[in-house]
């Protein structure tokens, strides 16, 4: 289910971006603190519909306040020290500015559970109740976790953005090859196409089949295409035709996929395709577990390389649907 994947990605990122913040921390290393600001008020603004700012952007050093939102009146403490002198600090600071507004505080290193059942010093009256005004990472993901799909998949989207490591070359021809030897092993439950590839302008057929949002998708790993080949060719060596069976296999997916529903978009195909070609692997029994991001990375260089040869979506030159092959 999507929703799963969804959520375990985001509890990963955001766990993991604790514990670094929490280790870097302890080596007075503090300019993750820094970027996790602009992260959480951006991750805030979405999930809670804020216009949080940045003070830093306002006026440099605000004592007690690392965010702002004036719509809302709301004023946040964003900090990797999670106690109660902590709190009681940034809301004894001079904040009769901020007369009626509300103040929390965004535990971005450790669980704050305990700071919740406490009382706290408040001598400017701000609006502050401890059990919901006190987040960390466990607290908002009990939030996430009850997201409706769709808002859920633009915080998954958001996470990706600013917490996806840059893949490692290497690693990802080991798994791009272990990929293609899962994905050849499997039975697609499609007939066997004879297919040719035609000799076509790919700069030409992203926009002849109406492919905007995977447009980017296909620039960035067309380049890919040798890698591929090379992996494809090693395979085919050992006398097991490897690349026709992941190739016309990828194909036959694509036009069930076209068949079964005529009215998506051409970038709502490419997606199910690819989410089509990651169930099959993940459902094999010839799975080896590998990281979300990696696996996913791996589809899409093989879907992408797939569509570089031509065995989904139409051909400009001739116009000849790959469907009807």
């Amino acid at each position: 289910m999507k929703r799963s994947k969804y959520f375990n990605y985001i509890e990963e990122k955001l766990s993991s971006l604790a514990c670094r913040i929490g280790r870097s921390g302890k080596l007075n290393l503090l300019d993750k603190n820094i970027h996790a600001e602009n992260f959480y008020r951006d991750l805030f603004n979405l999930i809670f519909d804020l216009n949080l700012t940045n003070m830093n952007t306002i006026e440099q050093n605000t004592p007690g306040i690392d965010l702002l939102d004036s719509k809302n009146k709301i004023i946040i403490q964003v900090s990797s020290t999670t106690t109660k002198q902590k709190i009681e600090s940034a809301l004894s600071k001079d904040l009769a500015n901020f007369s009626g507004y509300r103040f929390q505080f965004i535990a971005i290193a450790k669980d704050a559970s305990k700071l919740r059942d406490k009382a706290y010093c408040n001598p400017y009256n701000l609006n502050f109740e401890p059990r919901c005004d006190i987040h960390d990472v466990s607290s908002l993901l009990k939030i996430i976790f009850d997201m409706k799909i769709e808002k859920l998949k633009k915080v998954y989207n958001f996470i990706k953005n600013e917490l996806a490591e840059e893949p490692d070359l290497q690693k990802t021809e080991s798994n791009l090859a272990t990929i293609i030897q899962i994905l050849s092993k499997e039975d697609w439950n499609t007939e066997r196409y004879s297919f040719e590839t035609i000799p076509f302008n790919i700069e030409e057929k992203i926009p002849y089949n109406n492919l905007n949002e995977t447009k980017i998708l296909i620039d960035e790993f067309k380049i890919y295409y040798s890698k591929i080949d090379n992996i494809y060719t090693e395979f085919d060596k050992q006398g097991v035709n490897k690349s026709f069976s992941v190739l016309n296999g990828i194909h036959g997916e694509y036009v069930n996929i076209v068949l079964d529903n005529e009215s998506r978009s051409a970038d709502q195909i490419f997606m199910a395709v690819m989410d089509k070609v990651t169930d099959k692997i993940r459902h094999s029994s010839n799975y080896v577990d590998i990281p979300e991001e990696e696996l996913r990375l791996c589809v899409q260089l093989i879907v992408v390389d797939a569509f570089t040869r031509c065995k989904i979506f139409k051909n400009p030159d001739g116009d000849q649907d790959v469907t009807t092959r």
